[in-house]
């Protein structure tokens, strides 16, 4: 199913997750709602790498979609470390995860991630996750 574009295409999305299969899905998903500009990280520490290398070519990241397990550095202290930084805690944050137990929300919502999307999901799920974030923060193209 496609989309009509969105008036962001120019958003630049920085998909993390320790799961290649999982990272493609979400990469898939972005690009069939029109978000062409996508960076991909297997953990909290390349991704904190990524916003760094993103800012130095120009075309910084404006959307962060983590995994909350991880190796290395989960999404709950990816999520701590962007909101503690001056530069980087205007982010918007949407945490993915398999688990949708109330002390992970509560977990989620506490380290500053804005909303929470269950696996599995779709586009349209996606979509609606993204969207109020993206007016939220006034994100332009």
């Amino acid at each position: 199913m496609h989309y009509l574009a969105n008036t962001n295409s120019d958003l630049h999305f920085l998909v993390v997750n320790d799961s290649e299969a999982s990272r493609r899905l979400i990469v898939h998903l972005l690009k069939e709602l029109g978000y062409m500009k996508v960076s991909e990280a297997s953990n909290g520490e390349m991704a904190l790498r990524s916003f760094k290398s993103a800012r130095a070519i120009g075309s910084p990241i404006g959307f962060v979609i983590t995994d909350c397990a991880m190796p290395v550095m989960d999404g709950l202290k990816l999520v701590q470390q962007i909101r503690g930084d001056e530069q980087l805690r205007a982010t918007p944050l949407l945490m993915v995860t398999a688990d949708a137990t109330r002390e992970h929300i509560l977990a989620a919502s506490e380290a500053g991630a804005d909303d929470y999307l269950v696996k599995p999901f779709n586009a349209t799920k996606l979509r609606q996750k993204i969207s109020p974030m993206i007016a939220k923060y006034a994100l332009a193209a």
